[in-house]
């Protein structure tokens, strides 16, 4: 659990842009965080706590899964995984499809770099709905490793994401929800 201090400090620094990228939703621009080096060094070290220990690789989904998961696996010692969108990865490339309100999606990784039987983080900023952190854990899944967790810096609880998620029997773990 984050301390009060960094859940207040991040509260203050992320920033809600209405409307945005369609009227009715509220946008959590998280970038101001990368403004402030010593915040960004503590949301790194409150991640990597929650997985340290249990995981061998880190799974960041493109492109904002990057932006803390490539440091949860420094801090960790562990390897960093990208999960691309399709066509982004050379061949050869495991692929999984998935649904979206507004039609399909497919999501990849290189073949090769998920070893059977590996503990998977998989990472990415936000959790909404869920549909693509579920066709990344699939993903995993369909090379033989298991997700052992799921983080986020901000969980949608309204959303029900976490719902979708429970079949993994993966740890879930945010540092903020709304």
């Amino acid at each position: 659990m984050a301390s009060s201090e960094l859940i207040k400090k991040l509260n203050e620094t992320i920033e809600n842009v209405p409307d945005f990228p369609i009227p009715g939703i509220q946008f959590k621009d998280i970038s101001p965080i990368f403004l402030n080096p010593k915040l960004y060094e503590d949301v790194i070290a409150e991640l990597a706590a929650f997985s340290k220990g249990k995981i061998d690789a880190v799974c960041g989904i493109e492109s904002r899964g990057y932006l803390f998961g490539i440091a949860i696996a420094v801090a960790l010692e562990v390897p960093f995984i990208l999960i691309r969108k399709q066509g982004k990865l050379p061949p050869p490339v495991i692929s999984e499809k998935y649904d979206l309100e507004y039609g399909s999606a497919e999501i990849e990784t290189r073949e090769g770099q998920i070893k059977k039987g590996q503990r998977i983080l998989i990472h990415d900023d936000l959790l909404a709905t869920g549909g693509t952190t579920e066709a990344a854990a699939k993903l995993i899944e369909k090379q033989g490793a298991t997700v052992s967790q799921f983080s986020f810096l901000i969980g949608l609880k309204d959303l029900k994401g976490e719902e979708k998620l429970k079949r993994f029997g993966a740890e879930v773990y945010h540092i903020l929800e709304y």
